[in-house]
């Protein structure tokens, strides 16, 4: 191993230093956000969890909610499932265990929030596009497809 560290770069080493230090870690069946367990996570009000989340986030929950996502944060604290069009809401830990049906512009598609969830966006878990599936070429689709072999 030795021999590797003097051939990589040093970028290609605090490359390997990040991906071996994730955010989320699991220690045996708990799962640890940022060295934080579930519980110390419940215990910490708005400030701390904002020390903990992505820029991104931690931005958008300074401002504040709007008044959807107020309504939302409220029927989650509440309510186990939940079904929603609201995509922009931020995960923090009392959603943990909730059901979500969250609209993707077509269908409304369920999950339950869990504990690596945290921090992303209600959106992320609803993809708005389907995979692309490709099969052969349609005739005419281009010159070649016009001599197709006939079974």
């Amino acid at each position: 191993m030795p021999e590797d560290r003097r051939l990589r770069s040093q970028k290609a080493i605090k490359r390997s230093k990040r991906k071996a230090t994730k955010a989320i870690a699991e220690r045996g069946k708990e799962i640890l956000y940022k060295g934080k367990t579930m519980e110390q996570l419940l215990s910490l009000d708005l400030q701390g969890l904002m020390n903990l989340i992505p820029a991104r986030a931690r931005r958008s929950l300074k401002r504040g909610y709007n008044i959807e996502q107020q309504r939302l944060h409220e029927r989650l604290l509440e309510e186990d499932s939940v079904k929603t069009r609201v995509r922009d809401l931020i995960i923090i830990p009392q959603y943990v265990g909730k059901t979500v049906s969250v609209y993707n512009g077509h269908l409304y598609q369920t999950f339950t929030i869990k504990e690596e969830m945290i921090g992303h966006y209600l959106g992320e878990y609803s993809q708005t596009r389907k995979e692309v599936k490709h099969s052969g070429p349609g005739v005419g689709a281009t010159r070649g497809s016009k001599f197709l072999p006939l079974k």
